[in-house]
């Protein structure tokens, strides 16, 4: 049957963090490290995997939900007491079990698919993952004969001069025969300091007789955990890194990868070009043939084709086709620009929608505002949403003039092809087809009654 379990060690306390957040948690180019080791388990496993928690598991289940199962560690005593809470749950329902670390985000499914094919091609009731690196960060060696077969790991601790020398290094990524692990985890030795360690079970194969197998990592750098802030910036660099080298390979153009930062969930379109100093965040969106900075922040937003994004911030914002904006404007939440418009410089938008073509000039700010199609909003226009209690709203219709330094009073419409002229404090409704002017803005008739006037 050759049917997989994963288990995901997850529940030590990480003081090393000195954080109050759970260690697994803390984000990688956006994303929390535990959701990078999932991924690698999705790669060979179907199922959900098991994830043993302890420290912070409540703030553990309300990130992730129910996408593992969890098993608690109420006493964290060691990794072969951790796999142990397992078995209630996995017991009889696999023939393989794999274990990993919930803080290893650089294993990619790849080297775990290998690590599960070559032990389910075999025997062996263990196959561990190893790696080769002149820098022992601190994992036990591997021992082997002279005719390159297992014998044991011995901790770093422990180790001897000689021994301290073998590069050979274990990365605490096992593959068990099912039956076999679960029979021998009870009986792991207590450490001095009163824990059970999986290394253990190494030993325990090697003295039955039993051939213990070894994956060799093609990139030590896959097996690097994370214990401290140290820790977290490098491995953020790597993974920033990877994101960055895929994006090309897809037909970006990164004018300096180095300044270009990206996080994990965001797509970009071909032939889009990314200046130097772009931030792009959380759930961006990009389309193809875009230009994006320099100096730009864009978060959880969506860019259509052909745009361009110069030295702005957008936040949950959407931009249609053809769009440009900047440079130094500010798109906050339910933003909306349509295809074709622009947004100039110092301009500030903020749960509105500006309809197809409209262009708002510079120093500019549009708020819970609905904007027609083919508006002209002047330099220095205002739109005044809030009277110190509530948010009111402001409609702007199709082929309608603003002009430079207006305030719109909201609540308040500006009817199709309405002027207003520069300099107004507009508060009541301006007809269709009129001109409204001074302040407070008073409207001029029609143009087949002009002649005289009417108060706003």
């Amino acid at each position: 049957m050759n049917k997989l379990a994963v288990v995901v060690l997850a529940a030590g306390q990480g003081t090393r963090m000195k954080s109050n957040l759970p260690k697994i948690l803390h984000r990688i180019a956006g994303r929390p490290m535990i959701e990078y080791v999932l991924d690698a388990v999705a790669g060979v496993s179907s199922d959900k995997a098991v994830l043993v928690v302890g420290h912070g598991a409540d703030a553990v289940r309300a990130v992730l939900g129910d996408s593992v199962t969890y098993v608690l560690q109420e006493q964290q005593l060691g990794t072969g007491h951790a796999v142990l809470q397992a078995r209630p749950v996995l017991e009889g329902r696999a023939d393989t079990v794999a274990v990993l670390y919930g803080d290893m985000p650089l294993l990619l499914p790849t080297t775990l698919q290998s690590l599960v094919r070559t032990h389910q091609s075999g025997t062996a009731p263990i196959t561990m993952l190893t790696c080769i690196y002149e820098d022992s960060m601190g994992f036990g060696r591997i021992l082997r004969d002279g005719d390159g077969h297992v014998l044991g790991i011995v901790e770093e601790a422990q180790a001897t001069s000689e021994q301290k020398a073998i590069k050979e290094l274990n990365c605490g990524i096992y593959c068990y025969q099912a039956q076999w692990l679960w029979e021998h985890l009870p009986r792991l030795p207590v450490s001095s300091k009163g824990e059970y360690y999986l290394t253990d079970l190494v030993g325990i194969a090697v003295a039955q007789g039993q051939s213990v197998q070894a994956v060799i990592v093609p990139d030590a750098q896959e097996t690097l955990g994370v214990n401290d802030r140290a820790h977290l910036s490098h491995v953020e660099g790597v993974v920033r890194q990877r994101i960055r080298e895929q994006l090309m390979h897809s037909g970006v153009t990164l004018i300096d990868p180095a300044t270009t930062y990206v996080e994990a969930d965001v797509v970009v379109g071909q032939d889009t070009v990314i200046q130097p100093n772009t931030h792009l965040e959380g759930k961006t969106r990009v389309g193809a043939n875009c230009v994006l900075g320099p100096n730009s922040i864009v978060r959880d937003s969506t860019i259509g084709d052909d745009c361009r994004v110069e030295a702005s911030v957008l936040e949950g914002a959407l931009l249609e086709k053809n769009v440009s904006v900047g440079p130094f404007g500010h798109l906050r939440k339910g933003a909306h620009l349509a295809e074709g418009v622009h947004m100039g410089n110092f301009g500030e938008v903020k749960n509105s929608y500006l309809g197809p073509g409209s262009k708002m000039g510079h120093f500019s700010y549009l708020g819970d505002t609905t904007v027609g199609a083919d508006v002209n909003i002047g330099c220095g226009t205002v739109t005044c949403n809030f009277d110190g209690k509530d948010k009111h709203t402001t409609v702007i219709e199709e082929g309608a003039f603003i002009g430079s330094g207006t305030m719109l009073v909201a609540p308040v419409t500006v009817g199709a092809r309405a002027v207003i002229g520069a300099g107004s404090v507009v508060t009541h409704d301006v007809p269709p087809d009129s001109t409204a002017y001074g302040v407070p803005a008073r409207v001029q008739r029609k143009s087949e009654e002009k002649g005289s006037e009417s108060g706003s």
